[in-house]
């Protein structure tokens, strides 16, 4: 089976096609340009089912229903209280984002024992995932580029300029490039501890996002990046749709 997996978020749409569970295509556009979304999908061919994360509002949601065309059987995610073997321990399950839901359901496809799902990217969320597949719960801050845009819109002299990490910055630049980077990994760092403070031991840290790769190297342990690990939920989904399983 073929399945079309659309991941729309804040800042980019991401999407893929699988068949049989292997990847053909994987790609991006900016949520900016969602207008485009029909004609880079009609280049990705016909699928039996397509699923779909938004979380980039309704307009964009429409935008990617039309592009659809109504050709392949739909499934759009939302929070639920237990699907594909994982149970959301979430106040109100349905008001937990379905980016979160299907990067939780992807985590547990691909890794065993107890998991810290981390998906860096415009927000940065850091959610627990038990060896027992429940959603524990987990945190949402700001990401690394608004982290900055904050300083600079709310202060007379932060202003916008080009920066790295540093353990011990000397320059404004460096200070707060390292300061959002430190405040990010601290985020993860503390999650981790607190899921092993349980009793599960030390957890899987599964990263993923735009920004994977400029937090990964400040976590402690060994992180297992898995790029677009919305997407791979996504799929998961759908082939447990397929099944009738879900």
């Amino acid at each position: 089976m073929r399945i079309l997996a659309v991941d729309a978020g804040n800042t980019r749409i991401k999407w893929g096609v699988s068949a049989d569970g292997r990847w053909e295509v994987q790609d991006a556009l900016p949520t900016a340009d969602a207008k485009l979304l029909q004609e880079v999908l009609a280049r990705a061919g016909a699928c039996e089912r397509s699923v779909i994360a938004n979380v980039a509002g309704d307009d964009v949601a429409r935008v990617i229903a039309a592009a659809m065309g109504g050709g392949e059987a739909a499934y759009w995610v939302s929070g639920r209280a237990e699907q594909c073997g994982v149970r959301s321990g979430y106040a109100d399950p349905a008001r937990l984002g379905a980016d979160r839901w299907a990067a939780l359901i992807g985590a547990r496809h691909l890794f065993q024992g107890a998991c810290i799902v981390v998906n860096a990217g415009t927000t940065m969320t850091v959610d627990a995932l038990s060896s027992e597949s429940i959603f524990l719960g987990g945190c949402i801050v700001p990401g690394f580029d608004l982290m900055r845009g904050a300083l600079a819109g709310n202060t007379a002299n932060l202003f916008r300029r080009e920066g790295g990490f540093s353990f011990f910055p000397d320059n404004t630049g460096d200070a707060i490039a390292s300061g959002a980077l430190n405040a990010l990994a601290g985020a993860v760092d503390r999650m981790c501890r607190y899921l092993a403070e349980t009793g599960e031991g030390e957890p899987v840290l599964v990263i993923s996002g735009g920004n994977a790769l400029l937090l990964e190297p400040m976590l402690n342990g060994r992180a297992q990046r898995v790029d677009n690990l919305v997407l791979e939920g996504l799929v998961h989904i759908g082939m447990q749709c397929s099944n009738g399983t879900t």
